[in-house]
This record gives C-alpha cells, structure tokens and sequence, in this order.
C-alpha cells in the first residue's frame, strides 16, 4: 500500500509559488500525509448479544475486548464474572481460545475457556464514551468563551 506522494501535497502543484503559499490559509485537512482511520465503536453498552452459534460468541467477544467498560460472563455452571476484559487468545476451537479478565471485585484475573462462556452482557458503562478529542476541544472553547478559568481534562470519579 502506498500513500500519498510528498509531490502531491497542496504547494507542489504547476504554477504554484511560495508567496502565493504563505498568502493562502491551508486546509488542514489537505496536509495529512497518511490516510486516517475511522474507527466505528458501536454503541453496545447494555446489550446482550445471542450466543446462539460459535461465531457469534466470537464476535461478541471480539467486540467486548474493545468494549472499554465491565461485562459479565455468565458460565456454563452458573457462575458470573463481572470485570474489564483486557486479553483474548483465538485458538482453532472455543476449547483452546480464552479471554483473560480483570474482575471488579479485586479477585486475581482470570482466564476463561470460550467454550465455558454460556451467556455475555455489556454491563459496565463505557467509560470513555463522549470523551473523543473534538468533544474535549469544543468544550475547550466553550468555557474560553464565557471567561471561565481553571478549565481543563479532569478524571472521573470512581463509582
């Protein structure tokens, strides 16, 4: 894959001039060098995906790893965890693929067959939604606006 030329930036066309450079505001948006990624997080705070079928427990899986809030695995003997996943290991068959888990209630991480997951559910908020840098920037100016003072990124409190 290639990507844009350093010839094909703004500035590099025929019958372009220096002066006519520092005349002329610049689309920021036209000096990416690199293409950028969007990357789409679906909204699945709450939902409890069917299980009906390996692959579908693949995806969710693969969805609550990015997922950046707790989830709660329901086991095949009934037991629950509730925690943050932070790993996954795909293997050829849900007996050799796991996911590796930080429980909410302080016990030491777990590793947990896909094959033992009988039921899965996006039960934590996700802690970073509406937290993007263009939110934080406008917010920035907001404040600046009305003369606010001492404004700035501060964390949440833990719940």
């Amino acid at each position: 894959m290639t990507g844009p030329r350093h010839a094909d930036r703004p500035g590099h066309t025929a019958g372009h001039t220096a002066s006519q450079s520092a005349a002329s505001p610049q689309n920021p948006d036209m000096l990416e060098v690199a293409p950028g990624t969007a990357r789409d997080r679906e909204a699945v705070q709450g939902w409890i995906p069917e299980l009906a079928s390996e692959d579908e427990l693949r995806i969710a899986l693969e969805k609550a790893f990015d997922y950046r809030g707790d989830i709660t695995l329901t086991l095949r003997d009934g037991s629950k965890v509730e925690g943050y996943i932070f790993d996954r290991i795909s293997g050829p068959a849900l007996a050799s693929s796991f996911v590796r888990i930080i429980p909410s209630d302080s016990t030491p991480r777990r590793k947990i067959a896909y094959a033992d997951i009988a039921a899965l559910a996006f039960s934590g908020r996700d802690t970073a939604a509406g937290k993007s840098w263009e939110a934080w920037v406008k917010k920035y100016w907001e404040n600046k606006a009305v003369g606010a003072k001492g404004f700035g990124l501060q964390p949440d409190a833990l719940d």
